[in-house]
C-alpha cells in the first residue's frame, strides 16, 4: 500500500484538531493501513494550536508539526505541509471537523482508480450564508479565469498524488493558489460526494479582507485574462466614444439649436474616469505582484519544526 500524507493547515483549531487527528487514525486503522503521516502546519494562530500540535506529535512520529513566524494564510500552509510530505497520496482537509476525516477513504479509492487528483463534493454545505456566497464566487472565478470544468466541484477537502504534489510545490513565488496549481497540472481531476458537517466550535478564520484577497490572488497568479477583458473594454468604449461624437456631429448639423447636455457629459466623465482607475488599478496589481517576486518575498517563514528529522 502507497504511503499517505494528511496535510492540515490550522489557525483557532486548539479545540477541534485533536478529535480531526483522532478521526483520521480511526480511518487508516480501519483501512489496515499503517504507513502514514500526518502534517499539522500552525498559521500562527493566536490561541493554542501550537501547543495542542506539540502535545499530538509527541511520542508518535507519524504526527508532524510546523509553525509559521507570521499568518501567511491556508493557501501557504497548504504549501508548506505538501512540501515537509513524503507520501505518494497527498490529501489535504480542514482543522475545525467540518470535512469529514472518516470519508478519506473516497478520495484514497478514486486516487487508486487511476485519477491525478480528487476533490470532495458536498451534497448540504453547513457554512454560513456569507461563505456559501463567497464559495460560488470562487467558482465562478475559477470556471472563467482558470478554465475549469464547469462540472468539476472545487473544496478545501482534496488528494493528489505524488507528482502533482511535486509539480505544485515548484511554484516558490508569494501568492500561492492551490486550486490553480492543481487545475494547472492536469485535467484527470475527479468529484466525490462526502458529507459537511456544522461548525461545533470556533469560527471561521475567513473573513470579508481574507476572501477578496484570495479572489484576487486567483484573478493575477495564474490567468492574463483579467488584462484581456480590460483590453476589450477598452476597446469597446473607444469605438463608442468614436460612434457618439459621430452622432453628436451630425445631431449638431442638422438641428444647430439643440442644447448641450452638462449632465450627459459629466455622467460620461465619471463613468469614464472610474473605469480607467479600475483598470489601471488592476495593472499595477500585476505590476506589484511582480515586484515583490522579483524581491523573493518569502511564501512563509517557518519558525519551528516538530518530529522532523531535519530540522
Amino acid at each position: 500500500m502507497v504511503k499517505i500524507s494528511f496535510v492540515i493547515p490550522c489557525y483557532r483549531s486548539s479545540n477541534t484538531l485533536e478529535s480531526v487527528i483522532d478521526e483520521i487514525d480511526n480511518k487508516m486503522t480501519e483501512m489496515s493501513i499503517e504507513n502514514y503521516e500526518i502534517v499539522m502546519v500552525n498559521d500562527c494562530s493566536p490561541d493554542d494550536t501550537l501547543s495542542v500540535i506539540k502535545k499530538l506529535c509527541d511520542g508518535d512520529s507519524r504526527r508532524k508539526g510546523i509553525a509559521f513566524a507570521k499568518n501567511f494564510g491556508q493557501h501557504a500552509a497548504i504549501m508548506a505541509g505538501i512540501r515537509n510530505s513524503a507520501g505518494e497520496y497527498v490529501v489535504c482537509l480542514d482543522d475545525d471537523g467540518q470535512t469529514p476525516a472518516c470519508e478519506a477513504d473516497k478520495l484514497i479509492q478514486k486516487l487508486d482508480e487511476g485519477y491525478d487528483a480528487v476533490y470532495a463534493r458536498y451534497e448540504h454545505k453547513k457554512h454560513s450564508i456569507f461563505r456559501n456566497l463567497g464559495s460560488k464566487l470562487n467558482e465562478l472565478m475559477t470556471r472563467i479565469m482558470l478554465d475549469k470544468d464547469p462540472k468539476l466541484f472545487i473544496s478545501s477537502y482534496f488528494a493528489v498524488k505524488r507528482f502533482i504534489a511535486d509539480d505544485m510545490i515548484r511554484y516558490e513565488n508569494s501568492y500561492p493558489y492551490v486550486i490553480g496549481l492543481v487545475l494547472r497540472t492536469t485535467g484527470n481531476i475527479a468529484n466525490v460526494t462526502v458529507s459537511h458537517r456544522e461548525r461545533t466550535l470556533g469560527r471561521s478564520g475567513y473573513n470579508l479582507s481574507k476572501l477578496l484577497g484570495l479572489w484576487m490572488n486567483g484573478f493575477t497568479a495564474f490567468s492574463v485574462k483579467p488584462l484581456r477583458i480590460a483590453t476589450s473594454f477598452g476597446v469597446f468604449f473607444a469605438c463608442m466614444g468614436f460612434f457618439y461624437g459621430i452622432y453628436t456631429i451630425i445631431k449638431k448639423l442638422l438641428n444647430p439649436g439643440v442644447a448641450e447636455g452638462f449632465s450627459a457629459l459629466m455622467a460620461a466623465v465619471v463613468f469614464f474616469g472610474g473605469m480607467i482607475m479600475i483598470l489601471l488599478g488592476l495593472i499595477g496589481e500585476y505590476l506589484g505582484r511582480v515586484y515583490i517576486s522579483l524581491n523573493n518575498s518569502p511564501q512563509y517563514v517557518v519558525r519551528e519544526k516538530i518530529n522532523f528529522a531535519d530540522k
